[in-house]
């Protein structure tokens, strides 16, 4: 994975690194293992919990660029 957006699936994102689970329970998204989790974009996950999207994209990509 190269670079992460809000339209990415958080599945995906999970499959790439696992250690971005950490920035989803941050947010108190703990549904990780969920199904909704293997189809659901960022976008949409961080408007079901009233999260910002465009600040938990950023913190994975900059995680994801420093390792």
């Amino acid at each position: 994975m190269t670079e992460v957006t809000k339209q990415s699936i958080i599945g995906d994102v999970l499959d790439a690194d696992r250690e971005t689970a950490q920035f989803f329970l941050e947010i108190g998204m703990h549904c990780l293992g969920c199904p909704a989790a293997r189809g659901e974009t960022i976008e949409q996950a961080c408007n079901v919990h009233g999260t910002d999207a465009d600040s938990l994209v950023e913190k994975i990509n900059n995680f994801l660029k420093n390792k």
